[in-house]
């Protein structure tokens, strides 16, 4: 009854406005965005996270293409920050907007976004942060200490976009205000040396975030200092600790410090504008959903963000009852055959993905969830050979239509794994190309490491596993990861002996989630 109760706010929460129900999907190059909104302000709002994406870019010399339709990140914009919080779950009082890195379904939940002109209001930069991250993990393999990756894309999320097209980024962190003045001080030597930091006691209500983005842009601009961020990146390249590299690079941290504070204290400082004949962005698509595919959003921003069993039991009889009335819109069917994979009823959705495809053959979801459904049945199949060899045929009619799409890759490489086969070289080079189309998802880069690991490939196995291990939101999955590395470090010839025992402390099997559907 629980169940059935939040299921029910959540489809309310998500309605931006039930009278109206006229979902609009703006499609651009890196993002894709769902929102009840006039066509003007969806138009506008999309706009300005290609402007972004050209900013940040353009100042990091990323020159990386367009990702494939399937890994761009899609935004979902519901009803207000309460929609978000449930939909994010947990202790989440303070959540404003919250993004999922996933192979092929990287995805923003945000409330309904102000994109005027000026500084963007909280939820979008919230939005800005997140996606700074996931830039900055797919243009660059190079592990970031943690005030790095944090103060930099504080950095980026301040970024003010203008009438005319331009945008201003590297402004004061306005929204750090608050905690730089009156949370509790963090020291630059506590940034620089992680060990330091982990002595504090009572670090949630510090002032970290905010002293992070004020070292980066003090770095970033001070003409004094000129050079020492690139010189700390490059002794950490070459194996320096933080502490050591900070210390070479910046000096003496009592001294940077006191540089710091002098710089809070000003009343202006420097920003970058950026003009729009500067910021190259191409061509927004607006599509205006069908009346059965609007009528199915709230199931489906609730499918992609994730349920649990009693979840997804509740939300596969308002999928079913919607595909009732619309049994002949392909996008409907599709999400039926997400919600019905979710609740495991892996029959009913190989033949609502079945349906979805004789309709449109290229609904992309309907491929994966009935790739899926059968990977699930084939598990339990009496000859997996032949099961498994069937699992596989829609992830490789998904390859044929979007080659690039990382799905396919990873679906190739487990069907080997499952049987407990060794995968061929040709499985395990997919899985590597996956990893390069779909860098931000920390679990596929985990598979890939225990898989080269296995094959005493330890060098390559290091490139996947540090940005894993030195993420600063990694939790369980980065402690792994830097288990993993110092017993590569200590043991170069290690093949993965007791492997399962040290993933099994990141809450997971070897599998860990990569590419794997949300439950």
């Amino acid at each position: 009854m629980r169940s059935s109760i939040i299921v029910g706010m959540l489809a309310l929460l998500l309605w931006p406005g039930l009278a109206r129900a006229e979902w609009l999907e703006a499609s651009s190059d890196h993002f894709v965005i769902y929102a009840d909104d006039s066509e003007r302000d969806v138009r506008r709002f999309s706009e300005q996270l290609e402007r972004y994406h050209a900013g940040m870019a353009l100042l990091l010399g990323s020159e990386a293409p367009p990702p494939s339709p399937s890994n761009r990140v899609t935004v979902y914009v519901v009803r207000n920050e309460n929609a978000v919080r449930k939909l994010h779950g947990g202790d989440s009082r303070f959540v404003a907007g919250f993004y999922v890195p996933r192979a092929g379904g990287s995805l923003a939940i945000v409330p309904q976004v102000n994109s005027g002109t000026g500084r963007p209001e909280f939820s979008m930069v919230v939005l800005l942060h997140e996606y700074a991250h996931h830039f900055l993990i797919s243009s660059n393999t190079m592990e970031m200490p943690r005030w790095l990756s944090e103060g930099s894309a504080e950095f980026f999320a301040s970024t003010s976009f203008e009438r005319d097209g331009s945008i201003i980024m590297g402004r004061a962190a306005a929204h750090r205000a608050g905690e730089l003045y009156y949370a509790n001080d963090v020291r630059v030597a506590d940034l620089l040396d992680p060990t330091e930091y982990e002595k504090r006691s009572r670090r949630s209500q510090d002032a970290f975030y905010g002293k992070s983005w004020l070292l980066c842009h003090y770095l970033t601009f001070e003409e004094t200092r000129k050079g020492q961020l690139t010189r700390y990146l490059a002794l950490l390249r070459r194996g320096e600790s933080q502490r050591d590299a900070a210390l070479e690079a910046f000096g003496d941290p009592d001294k940077l410090e006191k540089e710091l504070d002098r710089y809070l204290a000003k009343p202006r400082i420097m920003a970058l504008n950026l003009k729009p004949s500067m910021l190259s962005i191409g061509s927004v698509r607006i599509r205006r959903l069908s009346e059965g595919e609007a009528a199915m959003m709230p199931v489906r921003i609730r499918s992609k963000r994730g349920v649990n069993e009693e979840e997804a039991g509740e939300l596969v009889v308002q999928a079913r009852e919607i595909a009732a009335r619309f049994p002949g819109d392909a996008a409907v069917l599709s999400s039926l055959a997400e919600a019905e994979y979710d609740a495991g009823d892996d029959k009913e959705a190989i033949a609502a993905a079945d349906a979805a495809l004789a309709l449109d053959p290229d609904k992309v979801n309907a491929y994966v969830q009935k790739g899926y459904a059968l990977f699930r049945l084939a598990a339990e199949a009496d000859d997996p050979a032949t099961a498994y060899k069937r699992a596989r045929a829609p992830f490789v009619a998904l390859n044929h239509r979007e080659n690039d799409h990382p799905l396919p890759l990873i679906y190739y490489y487990r069907s080997f794994v499952e049987q407990g086969k060794s995968p061929p070289p040709l499985a395990v080079s997919g899985l590597i190309r996956a990893v390069e189309l779909a860098p931000f998802d920390l679990g596929l880069r985990m598979n890939l490491a225990t898989a080269l690991i296995r094959l005493g490939r330890s060098d390559e196995a290091r490139i996947a596993l540090r940005p894993v291990a030195f993420n600063p939101h990694g939790g369980a999955l980065a402690k792994s990861a830097r288990t993993m590395l110092t017993r590569l470090d200590n043991e170069p010839a290690w093949k993965g002996e007791n492997l399962e025992t040290i993933l099994a402390s990141a809450g997971g099997d070897e599998e860990q989630e990569s590419g794997a559907p949300p439950r």
